[in-house]
């Protein structure tokens, strides 16, 4: 498990564990995804034999969770919340009002008609 923990840290600031383990997941995520994609264009290959295709499954199926995509959630940088996350930003509704409302978001202003 622990080798699956980022050595270096090269978002801004962590809020809590699970921002932590979320940025875990990508690193880990980003590493094994060309091998993913390997495995994975051998299974779907029909014209290899069955044997070769049902390694590559089992071994598609024995590597780590953190290696899957949909391990990946977005999270809020400034508090952590995992629901309500304005992807562009990277924030929570909540703290992207906040940070407009206080200017400290470039080019973003309320909306009034």
């Amino acid at each position: 498990m622990s080798m699956f923990r980022a050595k270096k840290f090269d978002i801004g600031c962590f809020a809590n564990i699970k921002t932590i383990r979320d940025h875990s997941k990508r690193k880990a995520f980003e590493a094994a995804e060309p091998e993913r994609q390997a495995l994975r264009y051998i299974i779907r290959n029909t014209t290899l034999p069955a044997r070769t295709r049902a390694i590559a499954q089992l071994q598609l199926t024995q590597m780590h969770c953190y290696t899957r995509p949909t391990q990946i959630r977005n999270r809020c940088i400034l508090g952590g919340k995992g629901r309500g996350i304005l992807a562009d930003f990277k924030m929570s509704r909540y703290n992207f009002r906040l940070e407009a409302l206080a200017g400290n978001l470039p080019g973003v202003k309320k909306a009034s008609w």
